[in-house]
């Protein structure tokens, strides 16, 4: 699995490396940090309807 991080501040690269461990060493946290943003989004935005094809 692939993730990519982004920080919303400036950090050290310690903090970076810290933070990008935990996050490798328990995938649970992306998949939680993934379905808080997902529904933030469609809180957002609306959650959008696939068009018939």
């Amino acid at each position: 699995m692939y993730a990519v991080f982004t920080a919303s501040r400036l950090m050290k690269a310690s903090e970076v490396r810290k933070i990008y461990e935990e996050m490798r060493d328990n995938p649970d946290i992306i998949g939680s940090l993934e379905a808080k943003a997902k529904e933030k989004l469609e809180q957002q935005f609306g959650k959008k309807e696939k068009a018939a094809s």
